[in-house]
């Protein structure tokens, strides 16, 4: 079964889902379309209507859709919380401000007149995962939804009751039918949605192979495609950084979702004045760290999403270790029910490491020591990856002099990675390309089409 809602807590399973046979997807990108051609004709105020309603739903109702982001991935329940406010923020804001964002742009040609009008694509189909099964969702279908388009989403197959809750939300917001679409679907079926001539574009949110996959078949089709891919986001700590603050934020960085972010601090970056005593007070606060039932406040320490993530992260500990890295504390699966791993700390990475160039999705920090700050740089660069990053000093102009050369989508200086409505979210290299959030996400799906006006004589 493709669709499972499975407690990683316990290992039991919720529910399960039928996936969609060809001919209900066929009437689902039909409504989908005939939705478009009536949606597109609707005034900014008439869709900010409904698009800010979702919000206020999701406000109202926090801790009804925070419960199955729990119950399916194993979200602290606090975190599960956040997330739903985040996600009715970010719709809100669309509903602000996607008027002023698509504003005609008046250009100064030398002779005539000229403007840039911004027009919808059409039907957009979203692949998401699991891992912010709301926020990821939200920041899709909020600016595409204000711009005039219409979305499909294949959500993760984890997190089933999760996109079945989005789904319902937009219709008891008032969105028409066809407006958001949620497809139980198969990898064929994926195929099937992305050269349907209906779909007029792609966005992806996933591993880098799941990327490789979606982009190619969008490109093949000619389809406009955005992909936020994995991340191996460096953590660079510098010597002149307030040590309690930075390791603080460390941990936060690393461990929030269980260490299940894109965005994570996947590898400790730290000079080598100052290492031992992060590693020390790094690790004093890892081990503080609770395992327990999600659904408990109480609890610091949640379980992975699944037992094949869990399986996973396991197996690359274990390659890491054979090709000489050095496990500091943690490594294995905690015994006791669920899906649960030791925070883990991993050093002696050398290049010729399998861990020094793949993306771990989970509790397991890479920590590297290095002489100075061109050093930190330099490793934080040799990534495939390129999404966020951060720099921590008490000299601000020296962390935004390092910020500017670190090659990623994303630096944050004395902050770990983090995402807001208004900031642009997005990678370059293995990390994808195109921008979600703020006024360059809801460019992404809009025509921009010149209109010119010439009053003047051909030649002669």
């Amino acid at each position: 079964m493709a669709y499972q809602s499975v407690n990683p807590y316990d290992g039991k399973i919720l529910k399960t889902f039928e996936e969609l046979t060809d001919n209900q997807l066929e009437t689902a990108l039909k409504s989908a379309a005939a939705c478009f051609e009536n949606w597109r004709h609707t005034t900014f105020a008439e869709r900010a209507a409904v698009v800010a309603k979702a919000a206020a739903i999701m406000r109202a109702r926090t801790d009804e859709f925070a419960r199955p982001v729990t119950l399916e991935m194993g979200k602290l329940i606090d975190q599960a919380r956040g997330e739903v406010a985040l996600s009715a923020d970010i719709i809100d804001y669309y509903a602000k401000n996607a008027e002023r964002f698509l504003a005609p742009q008046h250009l100064e040609p030398s002779s005539g007149e000229a403007e840039v009008e911004s027009t919808p694509f059409g039907v957009l189909f979203g692949v998401q995962p699991w891992n912010f099964p709301y926020y990821q969702l939200a920041r899709f279908a909020a600016p595409n939804l204000m711009a005039g388009n219409v979305v499909m989403v294949k959500h993760a197959g984890c997190v089933p009751q999760c996109a079945i809750a989005f789904e319902k939300l937009w219709l008891e917001a008032g969105a028409p039918a066809g407006a958001y679409t949620n497809l139980l679907i198969s990898h064929d079926q994926v195929n099937r949605v992305i050269d349907d001539a209906r779909i007029k574009g792609v966005a992806l949110t996933g591993s880098v192979e799941a990327g490789k996959s979606v982009a190619a078949r969008a490109g093949q089709n000619l389809k406009k495609s955005t992909m936020e891919l994995g991340g191996s986001d460096a953590f660079i700590v510098l010597e002149d950084a307030d040590l309690d603050k930075t390791v603080e934020w460390a941990i936060w960085a690393k461990m929030n979702n269980t260490g299940q972010c894109c965005v994570a601090a996947k590898r400790l970056i730290v000079v080598e004045e100052l290492a031992d005593r992060f590693l020390e007070k790094f690790q004093t606060a890892l081990a503080a760290l609770k395992p327990g039932d999600p659904m408990d406040q109480a609890t610091t320490l949640g379980p992975l999403s699944t037992e094949a993530a869990l399986v996973q992260l396991l197996d690359q500990v274990k390659r890491a270790v054979a090709k000489g890295a050095t496990v500091v504390m943690g490594g294995k699966r905690i015994d006791r029910p669920g899906s649960f791993m030791q925070p883990t700390i991993l050093t002696n990475i050398k290049p010729g490491n399998p861990a020094f160039r793949e993306e771990f999705f989970g509790p397991v920090a890479l920590f590297f020591r290095v002489k100075n700050e061109d050093q930190a740089v330099a490793l934080a660069n040799d990534s495939d990856f390129g999404l966020g990053g951060s720099v921590f000093t008490k000299d601000v102009a020296r962390g935004k002099r390092v910020a500017s050369r670190v090659d990623t989508g994303m630096v944050f200086v004395n902050h770990p990675t983090w995402t807001t409505p208004d900031l642009p979210f997005g990678g370059i290299k293995n990390s994808g390309y195109g921008r979600e959030l703020s006024s360059m996400g809801i460019q992404e799906f809009v025509n921009k089409k010149l209109v010119r006006v010439a009053s003047i004589d051909a030649p002669a």
